[in-house]
């Protein structure tokens, strides 16, 4: 019975032992971060997420990656059928065609509009010279009229000539105008042809850039998160294929209490160590801390009370380093993120940057 007891009273003063060396570590750890004017939170590492989508409804052709693999920006992810976009396209040029032959129609309608007024204006020249001509002989025969040398027959059919020739010459005149007229019709229609091959080459523009819409692209650097959709899905407007993770943009989010927040910069320095590699230092910047609390006693009244409001910081990742290790790079892994609420204060060795090769 004695033995028992021994056994047990060693256990006890052993589970004691390390109570209390497990507290004086605790917290040595808490008056060295005090001290330091560090503090951290824990945190889970995110990315932004971007989904590939189709333009318009179609039916999904080919997709060309698989979840997990690494694409680069203006890669071609995803094709979608473009059969009806095509035979569109070739109807849209076929109508290009027809108004650029119906340009070259006007055009040549225009210069034989021009030719018939060259032609009207010189016949106009022609009737004036007609007219001058029985205007002087009708004044000759009026001079020899009153002399008794010729008939008062012969003046009335000079002054009648004189009269037709200038008929003439306003109908010529008239002609001229109806040219212009017609030349005015036959332009306002090479204007018309050419607004309607504008309209066309417009159409072929757009059901160009609507086939180019259909090879889905990566917008930026990223990894494949999810395959949403398969080959021979049909969509519609906005369905979703594929989903990424931006890569170059990644960033750990946790939560600091109220006393803190108020004292974090925007750019500050942070050191985030991952628990799945807890060896490395990884360098970070904080890049949002929220206006708001994230969640809060249900009452404030109190000083203590207070301590408990938590605002959600994000600590950004340099793109560059993150370029440097994109393999590497793993979304929704925990972390630690410890922050300096002094800028000026060195960090201390057990924080300092540690970089896989």
């Amino acid at each position: 019975m004695s033995k028992a007891l021994l056994r047990s009273g060693v256990v006890v003063l052993l589970l004691c032992v390390g109570f209390f060396a497990v507290w004086t570590l605790w917290q040595r750890s808490e008056q060295e971060s005090h001290q330091e004017g560090l503090i951290s939170g824990n945190g889970r590492v995110e990315a932004t997420e971007i989904d590939i989508a189709t333009k318009m409804a179609g039916r999904v052709k080919e997709v060309l990656v698989d979840e997990g693999d690494l694409v680069k920006e203006g890669q071609v992810l995803v094709r979608m059928q473009v059969d009806v976009l095509e035979a569109q396209l070739q109807e849209a040029q076929a109508q290009l065609r027809q108004a650029q032959n119906s340009i070259i129609t006007a055009k040549a309608q225009v210069t034989a509009r021009k030719s018939d007024k060259m032609a009207a204006e010189a016949v106009v020249i022609q009737r004036e010279a007609e007219q001058d001509s029985a205007e002087k002989r009708a004044a000759r025969t009026k001079v020899l009229s009153t002399q008794r040398a010729v008939s008062t027959q012969d003046l009335e059919d000079d002054e009648a000539r004189m009269k037709s020739a200038k008929a003439t010459v306003a109908a010529a005149k008239a002609q001229v105008l109806a040219a212009q007229a017609a030349i005015e019709a036959s332009e306002a229609q090479v204007v018309g042809a050419e607004s309607q091959a504008e309209a066309v080459q417009a159409t072929i523009s757009r059901i160009k850039a609507d086939i180019e819409d259909c090879s889905l692209k990566a917008p930026r650097d990223g990894r494949v998160q999810y395959r949403i959709a398969q080959p021979g899905e049909v969509l519609g407007v906005g369905g979703k294929v594929l989903s990424l993770v931006d890569l170059g943009d990644v960033y750990l989010t946790f939560f600091v209490p109220e006393t803190a927040a108020g004292k974090l910069e925007i750019g500050g320095e942070t050191r985030l160590i991952l628990d799945a590699a807890p060896q490395f230092v990884v360098p970070a910047k904080i890049s949002f801390v929220a206006s708001v609390a994230q969640f809060t006693p249900k009452t404030v009244e109190t000083m203590s009370e207070r301590q408990k409001l938590m605002f959600r910081v994000k600590a950004q990742i340099d793109r560059t380093l993150l370029q440097k290790h994109l393999q590497k790079v793993k979304t929704g892994l925990p972390g630690v993120a410890w922050v300096k609420l002094d800028g000026q204060a060195p960090w201390p060795v057990s924080l300092a940057i540690k970089l896989p090769e």
